[in-house]
């Protein structure tokens, strides 16, 4: 009864806000949790009658987000729906019954395509008969899935899509639906979505309609049941064939906001299923009803439960977060406000302490500063450790800069470098950076005082030596790595937690000799066993020799090599190297790259000749083929190289894209292509998968039939409440084989030029 009068209080003294809060209240549009109705005092009533009471309209009920299925992409329990979620939307699930245990990674790639990675291991079946190949590991399966929308939900059309499952897997779950969605809300009760599709395969061996394809084509009416043994290549031949079942459901959001509910009709009769075929397990469905729950924890975590088939309960567990939305909040040093006591000249200037206080505010490491005839003008050389948006990084540098240096310098200019390669140069005016200082104008910003200059006009230098120089050529860094593979025969998940050291030191400021030893910390590749795949196949062993060379040695050198950099004219960048390239090889090669300053493309060749290392020594290389072992080649000389192609799409419909392909030569001497196609949000996390695809057939590369791989790259500040421009990568690669493997170059180019046109180092956009 008073609710009102008192936001009208609160309106006095805080302005419009309360008053629109108090509009949407009148409206009944208020946030989940709050009483469903409320009487309202109409003020507005004559002061010499009561208030009139007037009756509100409900309060909105919570909104329906979509869930997860028990194997992974938004969907009911075992099917899926024609729904997406947000663009950005990354869900790790862990769901598990009787039969399975699925771990899934599902990520919304676009408001239109949403793709899902998930392994699964069979509770019932091992990986292998044989026990002296794979023990008592469960067999296991990789299976990738893809949904596409067709068309959005409006009033009267469903939200339509079509989707694959385990298009790339060895057919465990493989199947294709096409599932529409239909959204009723009510004012009182919820919110309710009506799901119905049509599914083939997995989602159809129920068989309760004809395949609708019979008519286009004879093909369609039987589905090929025989699956690529190797796993890992795309039976498309299969997809929309053999029978088909209706199924839907309804996914029911309560009033209450964290608990919804599920009730689907399964299009699966469970007759085909592994466990059934292989292991003789019962699946046989009482009923094709399932049921299940969703009870949201918090806005990451959801726990759910299932009772599926009439016979099987499922349990499970949902992390759920969005790339675009993640910021962290920073902790930062203030920027200094403008002072009084500067330098008279540049002869006074405490560069000690200005390059400090440059490294602590800004984040620039200055590496020298040079002055022109006149020391009306400023450069610095240096390499930025803390903001990604440069702008940020640059109005702090001119905070401090303004504060040290006389005003007789009208210029500053920050030369950003990368392997001693100059990367970007932007100049700062300083009487431009005054007027921002002291709000000389309305909404002062310090893009007025900016100007990024091009390639050919980095640097405005004049005298030959510094006016101050620390450089350090010695650098050195220690830190945690892990290589993983998951899926394997020998053990699910395989993995290697090395301490690496790193350091380098500047020969010239051309030449860099670097080097990289690892410590074994913990790793169980022993489960790889001694002996090679038996594959029958005579490829270069370039890959599975990995326990070798990291399990059975304590302490290893994964690098040593010197090599030269140089950029020529204005767009032009090589690399030249040479020592123990990586873990497992050791050669000389070269790299050239061109790049244009904001271009969304460039272009790089590399050429190697390579030599594999023999890892019970760490300087000897093999000296033949057979030197290894009777059964097994490696590499004793050999070439790689490969022609590469980087394009940033700009596209409307596929936007922050960054394309990759590689072609040429690869370690097996194998030929062929490499594409790497990768996604950056707005908070600057990337996400990534990359395939290869040489003239090594399925049948000669061995289970997974060609290489792929799947990476995520992290901004450190986005889980760091400090600013860091640094990144964490993680990577996984279901099978480590020989075929489609390219050298592991210490430095890239592209990486090294990013400040060209930024990928890596693009800013924070939320």
């Amino acid at each position: 009864m008073f609710f009102y009068p008192f936001l009208g209080r609160l309106n006095k003294r805080r302005g419009d806000s309360y008053r629109t809060l108090g509009a949407l209240i009148c409206m009944g549009i208020a946030p989940a949790g709050y009483a469903q109705s409320i009487d309202i005092l109409d003020e507005s009533a004559p002061s010499n009658k009561a208030p009139v009471l007037v009756k509100s309209t409900p309060f909105q009920t919570p909104s329906l987000t979509p869930t997860q299925s028990d194997l992974g992409g938004v969907g009911l329990l075992q099917m899926p729906t024609g729904r997406m979620a947000e663009e950005g939307m990354v869900s790790i699930g862990y769901n598990h019954n009787s039969e399975y245990q699925f771990f899934t990674l599902s990520l919304q790639v676009m408001p239109w395509l949403e793709t899902t990675l998930r392994y699964t291991q069979v509770e019932d079946l091992l990986y292998s008969d044989r026990e002296e190949f794979s023990g008592d590991t469960k067999l296991a399966d990789k299976g990738i899935d893809a949904k596409l929308r067709l068309w959005t939900e409006n009033q009267w059309r469903p939200e339509v899509s079509v989707g694959l499952r385990d298009l790339g897997g060895t057919g465990l779950f493989d199947g294709e639906f096409i599932a529409a969605s239909k959204r009723l809300s009510t004012d009182h009760y919820g919110e309710l979505d009506f799901t119905l599709g049509l599914g083939w395969g997995y989602f159809g061996t129920r068989g309760t309609v004809s395949n609708p394809f019979c008519t286009a084509g004879d093909r369609f009416c039987d589905r090929i049941t025989d699956s690529n043994g190797n796993g890992g290549s795309i039976d498309y031949q299969r997809w929309f064939t053999g029978p088909s079942s209706l199924f839907g459901g309804i996914e029911y959001q309560t009033p209450f906001e964290p608990l919804s509910f599920k009730l689907e009709y399964d299009g699966n009769d469970y007759s085909q299923d592994t466990p059934v075929l292989r292991g003789g397990i019962d699946m046989t469905p009482r009923s094709p009803w399932n049921i299940g729950a969703v009870y949201a924890l918090n806005d990451n975590f959801s726990l759910r439960v299932g009772y599926e088939r009439g016979t099987t309960t499922t349990l499970g567990l949902t992390f759920a977060s969005n790339f675009d939305t993640i910021k962290s909040p920073w902790v930062d040093n203030p920027i200094p406000a403008l002072g009084t006591q500067q330098a008279s000249d540049l002869d006074s200037v405490d560069w000690p302490n200005l390059t400090a206080e440059l490294s602590n505010i800004a984040g620039y490491h200055t590496h020298k500063v040079y002055q022109n005839e006149q020391g009306e003008h400023v450069t610095l050389v240096a390499q930025q450790s803390k903001y990604r948006d440069r702008d940020m990084a640059a109005e702090r540098a001119a905070a401090v800069l303004a504060n040290y240096l006389p005003d007789s310098v009208s210029t500053y200019q920050v030369v950003e470098t990368q392997k001693n390669i100059p990367v970007k140069s932007t100049e700062i005016s300083a009487q431009g950076y005054r007027d921002i200082a002291t709000v000389d104008y309305f909404n002062p910003n310090i893009k007025d005082a900016l100007l990024t200059l091009p390639n050919h006009h980095q640097y405005e230098i004049t005298s030959s030596e510094p006016i101050y120089d620390q450089f350090e050529p010695f650098n050195y860094n220690i830190s945690p790595d892990l290589t993983q593979s998951i899926g394997n025969p020998e053990s699910f998940y395989l993995y290697s937690v090395t301490l690496e050291g790193d350091a380098s030191y500047w020969l010239t400021s051309n030449l860099e000799l670097s080097s990289s030893v690892s410590l074994n910390l913990i790793d169980n590749l022993d489960q790889l066993g001694d002996s090679l795949p038996e594959d029958g196949t005579d490829n270069y062993r370039v890959r599975t020799l990995i326990r070798s060379y990291i399990h059975d040695n304590d302490v290893y050198m994964s690098n040593l090599q010197l090599t030269w950099f140089e950029k020529y004219s204005q767009n032009w960048y090589q690399q030249i190297y040479g020592g123990y390239l990586e873990t497992m090889f050791a050669g000389v090669g070269t790299e050239v790259l061109y790049r244009r300053p904001n271009a969304n493309w460039a272009i790089g060749v590399d050429a190697n000749l390579i030599a594999q290392r023999d890892p019970s020594s760490q300087f000897a290389l093999f000296e033949s083929d057979n030197a290894y072992s009777p059964d097994a080649k490696v590499l004793s000389k050999g070439t790689t190289g490969h022609v590469s192609l980087y394009y940033q799409t700009d596209f409307s419909f596929m936007k922050d894209f960054l394309v990759q392909l590689n072609v040429g030569q690869f370690l097996a001497a194998d030929v062929g292509a490499r594409l790497d196609v990768s996604k950056q949000y707005k908070s600057g996390v990337i996400i990534g998968a990359y395939a290869s695809k040489t003239d090594m057939s399925a049948e000669e590369f061995g289970e997974g039939s060609f290489t792929k791989g799947f990476y995520m790259s992290i901004p450190f500040d986005t889980i760091s409440i400090k600013p860091n421009n640094s990144r964490a990568d993680i990577s996984w690669q279901p099978l480590t084989r020989d075929g489609g493997q390219m050298l592991d170059k210490r430095n890239s180019l592209f990486g090294i030029t990013d400040l060209v046109a930024p990928w890596y180092q693009r800013p924070n956009q939320n």
